[in-house]
């Protein structure tokens, strides 16, 4: 998404960017504070930063029938599930909450780095684990069981995908300004879509040891055409899993969807 920019294919019409690299879980840390005019967040984050933020209509990693995985070394039901504990990338990573909409509410966790979540659960410090990113694809090389698939689980309970991050601008940047920031980030978007071999060369050299084929395979269930716009479902799937978060008492405080 970034490499439009990046390589200078994509005019960046007055603005500078920084290219800030933080797992997720901290870029939602830094929300809080609003510490960045431009960030990706997990959508679980947006209610909490909702007044200082407002959601760009592009940037999204949105999967349909796919999504973040559980794992184990050993088959779990879903009533195991709820009875152990859980390594997880961040409680406030939208994966954690969708696991706690699948498990029905509450369960045991532990927040751990999510590239180390795996090696958790292999050497036996967690029961189950929570993949976000490339783990989603890889953990059958460990010699992992999947437990539950979120994404195909929200698909067959929602009929929608599942969003999962968002991008984000600080409402301060002004109304006018907003418009034509999310205008050059969508012209990066499209694009990296439309050059898509050098654009995934790019993203190769910030990955962690992924194959060319399973890091192509990665972006293309992350990086499509909801990326590059939300459309009317991609905006109906956001509306729904926050719907279900408020019902859930997840926020605290009702939540209000705005976008640039």
């Amino acid at each position: 998404m970034f490499w439009g920019l990046a390589s200078g294919r994509t005019d960046p019409r007055g603005f500078e960017f920084q290219h800030v690299l933080e797992d997720i879980q901290t870029l939602n840390e830094w929300a809080l504070e609003g510490r960045l005019e431009v960030t990706a967040i997990s959508l679980h984050t947006y209610p909490f930063v909702q007044d200082r933020y407002v959601i760009l209509p592009h940037g999204a990693s949105m999967g349909s029938g796919y999504g973040p995985v559980v794992v184990s070394k050993r088959p779990l039901t879903r009533s195991d599930l709820g009875g152990v504990e859980v390594a997880v990338p961040g409680r406030m990573t939208t994966a954690f909450l969708v696991l706690r909409f699948y498990l029905g509410g509450d369960f045991a966790y532990r927040e751990v780095p999510f590239d180390r979540i795996m090696e958790e659960v292999e050497d036996g410090r967690a029961e189950a684990g929570l993949l976000i990113h490339e783990g989603q694809l890889t953990y059958g090389q460990r010699g992992l069981e999947r437990v539950v698939d979120l994404g195909e689980w929200w698909l067959l309970e929602t009929g929608l995908p599942l969003p999962l991050g968002i991008n984000v601008a600080r409402r301060d940047v002004g109304d006018q300004r907003l418009l034509d920031l999310s205008e050059v980030l969508r012209d990066s978007i499209r694009a990296g879509l439309a050059n898509r071999e050098e654009a995934l060369a790019y993203a190769m050299r910030f990955g962690r040891g992924l194959t060319p084929e399973l890091a192509d395979r990665f972006v293309g269930m992350y990086v499509n055409e909801l990326t590059e716009d939300y459309g009317d479902e991609g905006r109906q799937a956001v509306a729904e899993l926050l719907r279900r978060g408020e019902e859930a008492g997840a926020f605290g405080r009702p939540v209000r969807v705005e976008f640039v």
